[in-house]
């Protein structure tokens, strides 16, 4: 999607004279948090390369609950439009290059590039999606259901994602996940 945006803005050269001061690139280390659990986001990132993951604390755990490769975008949707504390943490699992937008200079994009409205309500949509799935693994699953799942659909994960976070991916303990990958 980053790649879209920018060739989409660099089409028309006096667009991106305007607009192309708004995408901020950073190198970002592992595990840099990008948004606390509470905060209000300000802005949207979009990975050039490298992982991101969203995450939450239920009483001290570590619940980590969506991951994020190159060219997708990412921000904490419903604190971002509607201004309200995040429920949940931002941090990079790798090191890490992103593009962020700010809240505003992202809208202003979105009113002048309609086309770039319509590809980011797809990814929201996808988004849910996504969430419904995941909702619906958790209960209708077993654990060893949802580790073949992933295996089956995100196989990139086992390659790049420490085993601890995919274990709270899964909502199983490291140990559990270790028993069910021994099980193969």
């Amino acid at each position: 999607m980053i790649d879209k945006l920018i060739n989409t803005i660099k089409d028309d050269k006096d667009k991106w004279n305007q607009f192309q001061h708004i995408l901020i690139e950073k190198n970002i280390a592992s595990k840099t948090v990008l948004l606390h659990e509470g905060e209000i986001s300000n802005n949207i990132f979009f990975i050039k390369s490298g992982c991101l993951r969203e995450w939450f604390n239920k009483d001290g755990k570590d619940i980590t609950f969506q991951f994020f490769f190159e060219g997708q975008p990412v921000a904490s949707i419903d604190s971002f439009i509607n201004r309200e504390p995040s429920l949940f943490a931002i941090e990079s699992i790798e090191p890490t290059t992103i593009i962020t937008i700010e809240k505003a200079d992202f809208e202003n994009l979105l009113i002048s590039f309609p086309e770039l409205k319509m590809e980011f309500q797809n990814f929201i949509f996808q988004r849910f999606r996504n969430y419904g799935q995941l909702f619906l693994s958790r209960i209708k699953n077993s654990p060893k259901e949802r580790y073949e799942e992933l295996i089956k659909n995100h196989p990139e994960f086992i390659k790049r994602i420490p085993q601890h976070y995919i274990a709270s991916f899964l909502g199983i303990t490291p140990i559990s996940l270790s028993r069910i990958r021994n099980r193969k």
